[in-house]
């Protein structure tokens, strides 16, 4: 008789999901039957392990190597992801050693690894008495982060701030809501903070659902650095508005909210059927549209086009701790041609006189500001709007010498940090 899965069992799973087969952590989960078997606070629990691993792995693999006189061959992966499991509880869970243990070679066990039983409890128990010395004496935020995103951020924003945002990334974000009216009441039924840029901040953790105000449509969850761009248009009351790439429809709602007669466009049909469910719910009226944005194009010239273009979203590690897992340097070079073909059709949607504002949540210079001045530079008819110091809520080293919007993890640092995002704004000028 098959024995239930539990929360370890799953999270072996996931790991090698994410590592080996390059699965995104989402959508693991998602496929994952036996997670979907879990009680909701199993599944936190799986999910919560696997982040860990992931946001702490280059410590716990290094930890591991010190521990082996050889490598563990590659028929033994699972071995090694049992040991990074362990550590993961042992070491940045606070578990209580006998059960990390315990609970780790009995996984082995149940996995056919019974050789590898020994190694596993043997390595536990030494890094139950010398982890946290040992952990203590490492570089983090170093060892955490692929080579060629430390390079890439040191470049870009120097070797400082490159710390401070690989630093960032160790913790778990936060949940943030937009709200859909302006009760001021929320922040106190909803135990929240009330962050300068006027989102909603809670601990992450617990159901979503069953917060005050889900059920009627009361907020929605959102980002503090994401609710940004959306603002940079100003004033959106009647105005026709596309939003292209929409899914999952954060910015959908706010462009709604504002009064704006909106287009949501986004090719797949799955996560534009999450977008309208999620609409719904906030009752935002929207039309949705399944289609190519490349290809697709609106009925008349629109007033306005919000343009969150699919990139490496190496700005919301904080969330999405699978991502330095997945991503590469070759996906920041393909996607960037991605993005700066959607940004000639989000011109070609655009009246006269019209904005676009485009935006990405990648810290990568070539998936974002690059990418507005090849526009400029190809003499597409458009110019920049640069964003003056008091149009949004956000401070002044927010907005980049050439007016852009451009936040960083390590930003708000004393809320709990934000996610990475560049915002451009542009005019089309015939």
């Amino acid at each position: 008789m098959t024995s239930p899965p539990n929360a370890r069992q799953v999270a072996l799973d996931l790991i090698g999901a994410v590592l080996r087969r390059k699965r995104p952590l989402d959508d693991a989960i998602e496929d994952n039957p036996e997670m979907a078997a879990l009680s909701v606070r199993d599944r936190a629990f799986a999910r919560l392990l696997v982040a860990t691993v992931l946001r702490r792995l280059g410590q716990i693999d290094a930890l591991i190597a010190d521990c082996l006189n050889t490598p563990l061959p590659p028929r033994a992966a699972l071995v090694h992801d049992v040991l990074r499991l362990g550590i993961a509880q042992l070491l940045f869970l606070r578990t209580p050693p006998h059960a990390a243990v315990a609970t780790s070679v009995d996984v082995a066990h149940s996995r056919g690894f019974l050789s590898h039983k020994g190694l596993v409890n043997a390595v536990l128990r030494r890094l139950g008495v010398e982890g946290a010395g040992r952990v203590e004496n490492q570089d983090a935020a170093r060892l955490n982060t692929p080579s060629w995103l430390w390079q890439s951020w040191s470049r870009a924003y120097g070797v400082n701030t490159a710390r401070a945002i690989a630093t960032a990334h160790l913790k778990e974000a936060p949940l943030d809501l937009t709200l859909r009216g302006d009760d001021d009441e929320w922040g106190e039924k909803l135990q929240a903070t009330r962050l300068p840029t006027g989102t909603l901040r809670r601990p992450s953790g617990g159901s979503v659902m069953s917060l005050p105000g889900y059920a009627e449509g009361a907020w929605w969850i959102q980002d503090a650095a994401a609710a940004l761009p959306a603002r940079l248009f100003g004033c959106l009351q009647d105005r026709h508005v596309i939003d292209l790439c929409a899914a999952p429809g954060g910015k959908t709602a706010q462009l709604a909210k504002s009064g704006a007669h909106v287009v949501a466009v986004d090719r797949s049909t799955r996560r534009l059927d999450r977008l309208v469910s999620n609409l719904q719910r906030l009752s935002l009226p929207v039309e949705a549209v399944a289609a190519d944005a490349l290809t697709w194009r609106p009925s008349e010239p629109a007033d306005a086009v919000l343009l969150d273009a699919p990139c490496t979203a190496t700005g919301a590690i904080r969330r999405h701790p699978d991502v330095p897992h997945l991503k590469t340097t070759e996906d920041v070079t393909r996607l960037s041609v991605v993005q700066e073909n959607l940004l000639r059709a989000a011109v070609d949607m655009l009246r006269p006189g019209g904005m676009l504002v485009y935006c990405t949540c990648s810290l990568e210079p070539e998936e974002g500001p690059e990418r507005v001045e090849a526009l400029l530079r190809s003499g597409a008819p458009v110019e920049r709007r640069p964003l003056g110091p008091d149009e949004i809520e956000a401070p002044a080293d927010w907005i980049t010498s050439e007016g852009d919007l451009r936040t960083l993890p390590c930003h708000l640092s004393e809320y709990d940090g934000i996610d990475g995002f560049y915002g451009a704004r542009l005019v089309r000028v015939q």
